[in-house]
């Protein structure tokens, strides 16, 4: 494998794997193999521990451990919930949700809407932020759930829960958020938010890819989205993936304990590089909320050039950043979060999100704001270039002859 280093800018996609959650997980891929649900005592060890990583998960989010659901990952959280409202509520057939949701959301009512649910998408303000008396009057008595994200994971903006959550209560509407991005950046307590679901994935806090959780509230109404056994108490069929219930476990740890840095030194970083890199390269825009968002999250647009652009040259630098939601590489539209914010398409292809996480350090900002003013350079030269050759219209001459 290739060993060289890599400078990584892009913890929003997904966190490395804490040296500790791999030590935990170790015994239960080569000694503790025994199904959970199995009778005998080979089994039931086992279960033990997928037990006490529940514990441990609730703890990260303050709730009673009967109140987690493992799953596979965010996605499966998120459709679980919605779907859950929409069928234990058969005559509600309306879900109220944001226009930057991520694409789990985004993408399941689109779904929903083809086969006949009604799905208001809330539009945001330029800053990200969303409107909540809109919200509010968007309620309507056949609404099933209102699903609202806490952070969004391109731009890092975070909506005010706890409010949302409350004019859900209100109205006697179930609320659920997407809060994959928050774990270690955010306290999060779900007695206060007072939602009735809540989503995780463990790869987002340095845990493996493949396991998430749902927070259903006590007396919360909930049907399962994979039937099959008994497992998760009759909420989520398939057996249990272990190793990485007990590194989901693990790694709520280490998130409660990172809290601070997250919110000092990572904040700090952040800052220095985004102040560095609006004031040293012209034309650049830093997009959504500069006070309420994540600590660890900067997206800016800089003009002239596109983002595939600038991920291949820093990647040839070997730094790693985003366009925008791993999720979404490879499409050619412009970001969905981006353009509800009002950016135009040009400026949204060419918009870059960094989140920095706790495995970073202040030598790793310098060597990427060594590289990336000379690479900006570099290819606005080349499109300057490319506008004006003959035979090709520059983007004044365009303006002039329209």
């Amino acid at each position: 494998m290739d060993q060289r280093k890599f400078y990584y800018f892009d913890n929003n996609a997904t966190t490395q794997v804490a040296p500790e959650v791999v030590e935990a997980m170790i015994p239960f891929l080569r000694d503790f193999w025994g199904n959970p649900s199995s009778a005998y005592q080979f089994g039931k060890q086992v279960a033990r521990h997928v037990e006490s990583a529940r514990e441990k998960v609730a703890a990260l989010i303050n709730a009673d451990p009967r109140e987690v659901i493992f799953t596979s990952c965010g996605t499966e959280s998120n459709n679980s919930a919605i779907h859950s409202a929409l069928v234990s509520q058969p005559g509600k057939r309306h879900v109220v949700t944001t226009a930057v949701e991520h694409s789990a959301n985004i993408k399941f009512c689109a779904y929903l809407e083809k086969r006949g649910y009604d799905i208001t998408l809330l539009p945001v303000e330029s800053d990200g932020s969303i409107d909540i008396h809109l919200l509010e009057k968007s309620i309507r008595p056949d609404t099933a759930i209102v699903s609202v994200m806490w952070a969004n994971n391109e731009t890092g903006v975070i909506f005010p829960l706890e409010e949302i959550a409350a004019i859900c209560r209100s109205k006697g509407v179930p609320c659920h958020t997407d809060a994959v991005q928050t774990p270690g950046k955010l306290k999060i307590d779900v007695a206060d938010l007072g939602v009735d679901y809540l989503s995780l994935s463990a790869h987002k806090l340095h845990a493996p890819k493949g396991i998430g959780m749902l927070y259903v509230k006590k007396r919360a109404r909930y049907q399962p989205y994979i039937i099959g056994g008994g497992q998760e108490r009759g909420r989520r069929g398939g057996t249990e993936n272990v190793a990485n219930i007990v590194a989901f476990g693990r790694a709520a740890e280490l998130a409660m304990a990172t809290l601070n840095d997250e919110n000092t030194r990572v904040r700090a970083m952040r800052d220095r590089m985004e102040k560095t890199i609006l004031s040293t390269i012209p034309n650049t825009v830093r997009n959504g909320s500069f006070d309420s968002r994540l600590p660890n999250t900067s997206n800016i647009a800089f003009d002239s050039v596109e983002a595939e652009a600038i991920l291949l040259m820093l990647d040839q630098a070997s730094i790693c950043v985003s366009s925008g939601s791993a999720c979404t590489t490879g499409s050619l539209d412009p970001s969905h979060v981006l353009t509800a914010m009002g950016l135009t398409p040009s400026r949204a292809r060419g918009s870059i999100r960094f989140s920095l996480g706790v495995y970073n350090t202040n030598e790793e900002v310098d060597y990427l704001l060594k590289h990336l003013p000379p690479i900006i350079s570099r290819l606005r030269a080349i499109s300057s270039s490319t506008a004006t050759m003959p035979g090709k219209e520059s983007k004044s001459e365009a303006a002039v002859t329209k």
